[in-house]
């Protein structure tokens, strides 16, 4: 069994940017020596998260509405207490949505379903430059 990393970025806008990544990472997949394993896809940073999801209209704006709801950037924050940057809510979504996501492969193809991508998921309230790392694992 073999371990090799990779990382690449992306420029996001903030304020509940979702981008869609699968192309990147599959082809990092399909480059690499490696035919079957898992892939671990990992975000740097406690404002930004990954999934899986379907990437279209609705589900672009059904998705940053939810995490308003359950999760409103308009409320008081203690973090914003602290550190005054004014993006407590978007700490508390990214810990919610979670950092990282396993994903099995094999014949050098990721074994998503057919109305499945991989999304980034920047909930900070300015835009950034996004560092992902995608770790293989496999023959």
């Amino acid at each position: 069994m073999q371990i090799k990393t990779f990382n690449f970025s992306i420029n996001t806008v903030g304020a509940n940017d979702i981008v869609d990544i699968t192309n990147y990472v599959q082809k990092i997949l399909r480059e690499s020596a490696f035919t079957e394993g898992s892939m671990l896809i990992f975000i740097p940073g406690s404002t930004a998260g990954v999934t899986t999801i379907e990437h279209e209209p609705g589900l672009l704006k059904d998705y940053p509405e939810f995490f308003e709801k359950i999760i409103p950037a308009k409320q008081r924050y203690h973090h914003d207490d602290t550190w005054h940057d004014g993006n407590g809510y978007a700490h508390v979504r990214a810990s919610l949505q979670g950092a990282s996501l396993t994903i099995p492969f094999a014949n050098h193809e990721l074994l998503l379903g057919t109305w499945q991508q991989i999304i980034l998921l920047d909930f900070d309230n300015r835009p950034r430059s996004r560092k992902i790392i995608v770790q293989l694992t496999g023959e």
